[in-house]
């Protein structure tokens, strides 16, 4: 299975209902998906009225975006750590980008710069992604160490899901929602579904800084942390956060 496709079946495992219904009203208004990667939320977007620009640095998930014609959006190869190059804009949608920037509020106060004043920003980022119970003590002492190193090294925050409301309160935005929502791929509770077990198996293979981290437990690591999701004894202490803000 590409990655493509594989974003592309997580949409269904996201509760995006529940954060899309909490936005302002769409019709008519100009926004930007930044990490637009597929386009599925840019069609949801864009059923709601808005004229949508997506933005992302994967040019397979552009290209797939692209292919399906959607009237009403347009999908443009960009790095988010640089200037949009958009003004003016009414609102800024995120999902699942923002841990990649361990130095989140220079970012959002860059991505303010494209609102028009009043615009509103919604976030939602994953908090202790691999936050997952039960693992062996040193199986957990070891993803936890893992997460620590890679935010030291400014690479990725595993815990950024609950910071965001201070990023943005920090970063001038004035918080309007605040909440977390479940996640049947990554905040839920008892056993997972086969095929989210195996876009669990997917992701770990995508995990090379992990795989080098752990060096000969990797494989023993990835089995256990899988056998942990499908256990009937399966709790998950990661939580999915969702911030919606106005500037």
């Amino acid at each position: 299975m590409s990655l493509s496709s594989e974003y592309r079946a997580q949409f269904a495992w996201r509760n995006w209902s529940r954060i899309l219904d909490r936005l302002p009203q769409l019709s008519g208004q100009v926004v930007l998906d930044l990490g637009c990667g597929v386009g599925d939320i840019a069609t949801e977007l864009v059923g709601r009225g808005a004229h949508v620009i997506g933005l992302d640095n994967n040019e397979e998930f552009l290209h797939e975006a692209r292919s399906m014609q959607l009237a009403g959006a347009e999908f443009r190869m960009h790095d988010l750590g640089k200037p949009l190059g958009c003004t003016d804009v009414d609102g800024i949608w995120c999902s699942f980008v923002t841990a990649s920037f361990a130095q989140l509020q220079p970012v959002l106060q860059s991505w303010a710069e494209s609102l028009k004043t009043g615009g509103w920003i919604a976030l939602t980022e994953i908090d202790n992604l691999l936050g997952h119970e039960p693992v062996s003590e040193h199986t957990r002492k070891m993803l936890d160490a893992f997460a620590e190193e890679a935010f030291a090294a400014g690479l990725y925050d595993f815990h950024m899901g609950h910071k965001l409301e201070s990023h943005l309160e920090c970063a001038g935005f004035s918080i309007s929602h605040a909440f977390t929502v479940e996640d049947q791929e990554l905040s839920f509770q008892g056993p997972a579904e086969p095929d989210v077990i195996q876009a669990w198996r997917a992701r770990f293979e995508r995990m090379p800084l992990l795989r080098k981290f752990c060096g000969i437990e990797f494989p023993r690591v990835q089995s256990e942390f899988l056998d942990c999701l499908a256990s009937a004894d399966h709790v998950s202490v990661a939580t999915v956060h969702c911030c919606i803000a106005t500037r």
